[in-house]
């Protein structure tokens, strides 16, 4: 894992109130880690933020596990902010 999908992992685990250890990559958001539409919302705002890329929301839409995180934010879904 490198810095980037670790610093996803580790913004999943704070919103899910877990220790990143503890978190694998076919974890479900909702069914797992009790992640709501609000915590979804503060997820992407957070990975946005942390990592400086935007996301592109269709990729948004087809995230539903730990591992679907870890490759979006390093993935095409997102790109860096401009300056």
């Amino acid at each position: 894992m490198n810095a980037t999908q670790q610093a996803a992992l580790e913004i999943v685990a704070r919103i899910a109130k877990r220790n990143s250890a503890e978190l694998k990559p076919e974890h479900g958001l909702v069914a797992d880690l009790n992640i709501d539409s609000p915590k979804a919302l503060e997820l992407m705002c957070d990975l946005e933020e942390k990592l400086g890329v935007e996301m592109d929301e269709d990729a948004l839409s087809n995230i539903a596990t730990v591992g679907d995180v870890l490759e979006l934010a390093e993935g095409p879904g997102c790109t860096a902010k401009a300056a």
